[in-house]
């Protein structure tokens, strides 16, 4: 059944770099299943996330406002429940909307909170407007590992995974299984959450299939990695073996799609919630303002994305909600940060932004603009992580990405740079203005 408006599915992966695919200069058959898609549809070459850490970027996707907008600008804060969310804006336009995978949007407080569900189902409330279709765990990686655990359904049962299968494989079937069993009354909306590539954190590594230390073994090095200590000598293989598992599962879905005979009608807009330096950085993986954290993956395949072509212009998560409702033939709220990717795809790109902009938490309290160019980082040096914004920030880190693509040569403290960093620090305090945020001291670094 051939609906008017478009099905739309959301494959969202967790914590994976662009450069483990193929159309972004893998050169291992990692994502084989993408690069069809890519060559097929639209790759966006230079997209980046708004806030690199799980929680914030899911809250800028469901809602089109960047973290500190909602009170979710770290992890464990709840989308308050008056937000208005891309599945409420669907659903109110004749769609269904279904959530399959990693929510981490309900849980507020500590362990003993009775607003923590991070290990419990969410109940419908929390679940952000998705009321047609839900199968879902608050935070995946607390109520599974790579091969065993369980999500919530809709009535907040448990569904286990059958035993021996990886979990990326699970939430792939449970997809399938979703796409054979609706009734096709309604266009759908369905947004899949995975969890890999993101590390598995009561095991402290990364998970891939049984065999990916084997398989994936003679990798190259990324540029960034190259000399560094961090731990991806120990886990790259298993995270590439993470993101060919994920491929292998979109390859499933469009194959599925195909024989429902809906493929001509279902855009598939396939990224990243954030990227890993694998403790390179910081003593983390993310929360960093590095392109290893922030660049991702976006392609797009499906009505008006199509034609194998590549987009060049700088693109945020933050686009995403209004690209969605575009799709939708809904005109996207003017609260929305973000602009449709559409006009892009066809070449019209007169008056899209040259940068784009970052929140940073948990590690410390940040800013960032990203250029074609240049890097421009800044730290609040009295605030926590978990402080939304500051009155002062310092500057931090300052990159030529041209000259430095890995970004190994700070720049911040360097003679001869001092117009670029008064230059880029209007740029950033002019746009943090015109989001709505107080407009900062920024001191220079010591």
């Amino acid at each position: 059944m051939i609906q008017e408006k478009p099905n739309i599915i959301f494959f969202f992966t967790d914590q994976q770099r662009c450069d483990t695919c193929g159309c972004y200069g893998q050169e291992l058959p990692i994502t084989p299943n993408l690069d069809l898609m890519a060559s097929e549809g639209v790759k966006f070459e230079h997209a980046f996330t708004c806030q690199p850490v799980c929680g914030p970027a899911r809250a800028s996707l469901q809602t089109g406002k960047y973290p500190t907008e909602v009170g979710c600008h770290t992890n464990n804060r709840m989308l308050p429940l008056n937000e208005k969310t891309i599945a409420n804006w669907l659903s109110e336009s004749g769609y269904e909307v279904g959530y399959i995978g990693k929510w981490h949007l309900a849980s507020t407080g500590g362990a003993d909170s009775p607003d923590n569900f991070r290990e419990k189902p969410v109940p419908p409330e929390r679940r952000g407007g998705y009321k047609d279709f839900w199968l879902a765990s608050d935070v995946l990686e607390f109520t599974s590992h790579s091969y065993d655990g369980h999500m919530f359904d809709a009535d907040m049962n448990k569904r286990e995974f059958p035993k021996g299968r990886y979990r990326a494989d699970v939430l792939g079937d449970w997809a399938l299984e979703y796409l054979e069993t609706r009734d096709g009354k309604k266009p759908f909306f369905l947004f899949l959450s995975f969890i890999e590539p993101h590390h598995q954190n009561d095991h402290n590594r990364y998970e891939g299939p049984i065999g990916s230390k084997e398989k994936w073994a003679n990798y190259k090095v990324p540029g960034d990695l190259v000399g560094t200590q961090g731990d991806w000598r120990e886990n790259y293989p298993d995270y590439l073996g993470c993101c060919n598992s994920l491929d292998e599962n979109l390859g499933r879905l469009r194959k599925k799609l195909d024989e429902l005979g809906i493929a001509d009608n279902t855009l598939i807009i396939f990224t990243s919630d954030h990227g890993s330096h694998f403790r390179t950085r910081n003593s983390e993986y993310k929360r960093s303002c590095h392109d290893s954290c922030i660049r991702i993956p976006m392609v797009i395949f499906g009505p008006e994305f199509k034609g194998g072509r590549v987009v060049n212009e700088l693109v945020s998560l933050i686009d995403l909600p209004p690209t969605i409702l575009t799709t939708a033939g809904i005109r996207p709220p003017d609260y929305m940060r973000g602009c449709p990717l559409q006009p892009l795809v066809t070449g019209k790109t007169s008056g899209w932004r040259d940068m784009v902009f970052l929140q940073i938490s948990e590690s410390h309290c940040g800013r960032a603009i990203r250029t074609d160019t240049w890097k421009y980082s800044v730290r609040a040096p009295e605030k926590k992580g978990s402080d939304p914004d500051s009155d002062v920030y310092v500057e931090d880190y300052l990159y030529n990405l041209k000259s430095d693509p890995h970004e190994r040569n700070n720049l911040i403290s360097e003679n001869g740079y001092s117009d670029i960093r008064v230059e880029l620090s209007v740029r950033l305090k002019s746009y943090m203005v015109s989001i709505g945020e107080k407009e900062p001291i920024i001191l220079p670094a010591k």
